[in-house]
């Protein structure tokens, strides 16, 4: 049921040394696809890193951030193509995300570990030309994929009614 895989899904950051098959990545892609997406513009990129560009990567993030980028054996790069129209920009922003997260419960029901985060590296003029992001498109993160090393702890979330209003 989708409801437990929503609940069961955990960011993991410590990664056993396996990549995800092309295969299984193809799978997961062909999820995001079903991302809901206002006028269909199918604006989500994802890019997978090969060795070449983790390195061009790491180079831009310099030594500090560099190892944070080698938690997982597969990393994807994940932004969406804008359009330069402002509201349906935000949209397609909002569909990316979207789909990024169809990604990563997908990977958990594989039972796959996942990671999204966004490095400092990515937003800057040396991480973009590192991984050939062009102009028009941002940047929504790095989704870490990989092996399971172990079962993080369920978070605390907020109750209901913290967030969830009845107006008049």
């Amino acid at each position: 049921m989708i409801d437990d895989v929503i609940r069961a899904r955990r960011t993991h950051k410590s990664f056993g040394p396996k990549p995800v098959s092309r295969a299984v990545l193809e799978e997961l892609f062909e999820l995001a696809r079903w991302a809901p997406n206002h006028h269909r513009t199918n604006p989500w990129r994802f890019r997978v890193l090969g060795p070449q560009s983790l390195e061009r990567l790491k180079e831009a993030a310099g030594p500090a951030e560099a190892p944070k980028l080698e938690r997982a054996p597969t990393l994807v790069l994940a932004s969406a193509a804008l359009s330069g129209d402002l509201i349906q920009d935000e949209e397609d922003v909002c569909a990316t995300a979207c789909a990024i997260y169809a990604v990563l419960l997908g990977a958990h029901a594989r039972g796959l570990a996942s990671y999204w985060r966004t490095p400092r590296v990515l937003r800057t003029r040396a991480g973009r030309e590192a991984l050939g992001v062009p102009e028009g498109e941002r940047v929504l993160g790095l989704v870490h994929l990989g092996t399971r090393k172990s079962e993080p702890p369920p978070p605390e979330r907020a109750p209901i009614e913290s967030f969830v209003s009845q107006l008049p």
